[in-house]
């Protein structure tokens, strides 16, 4: 690693270590650099917003409740809404969401929240993981957005469970204009159409 980059991991993670930590920490850090680099997460977007995942990656943080992250086991409702994840969802998206979710449960379906809104740091996060995954960003792209491109960072997207609930959403969601929009996720959807309209045909995955 060159003293501009060292320079330059060490301003962004806002270290104030002594030399022995500092040095331990950026040979880790060169070394998941190198990890990700050869598995092309380099490409994965131009500038901060890559860097900034890789430096996360270093530095050991990860994003929390406030970045849209809804830990495992935990089951939200549309009406939590004191949950960024959900709060955050574009307005009238979760009103139809909501909508959706009172019907469902007169037929004894639960929907949740399984993924709302995303803040940048959390997608480019999801894009990084998924890159070292699947090898490629192209790969990687099937399945993860950038978080220029994601529905999930502007709030108009929303990802349902249990399985159930996934699958009376994909036969009853344009009922409220709740439209399943890659045919390999079924629980990804978006306000697509006015309420009884007819949803675009699906695309083949979060590439396109």
């Amino acid at each position: 690693m060159d003293a501009e980059l060292r320079e330059q991991t060490e301003c962004t993670q806002g270290l104030a270590v002594g030399p022995r930590r500092r040095r331990g920490r950026l040979v880790a850090g060169a070394v998941a650099v190198v990890a990700l680099a050869s598995a092309g997460v380099w490409a994965a977007d131009s500038g901060t917003a890559g860097l900034r995942g890789i430096t996360a990656m270093i530095s050991g943080a990860s994003p929390g409740a406030e970045d849209g992250v809804i830990p495992e086991g935990t089951r939200l409702s549309p009406f939590d809404t004191e949950a960024p994840a959900v709060r955050k969802l574009d307005g009238p998206l979760l009103a139809a969401l909501q909508q959706a979710t009172v019907d469902a449960r007169a037929r004894h379906i639960e929907i949740t929240v399984t993924s709302g809104w995303r803040s940048r740091d959390y997608q480019q996060g999801l894009l990084d993981r998924a890159v070292v995954e699947h090898g490629t960003l192209e790969r990687a792209r099937r399945f993860v957005n950038t978080p220029d491109a994601s529905t999930h960072v502007s709030g108009k997207a929303v990802d349902v469970g249990p399985t159930d609930a996934a699958y009376w959403m994909a036969q009853y969601g344009p009922r409220y204009g709740l439209c399943q929009v890659y045919s390999n996720e079924v629980w990804h959807y978006e306000l697509l159409t006015t309420p009884g309209g007819t949803c675009p045909a699906q695309l083949p995955d979060a590439a396109g």
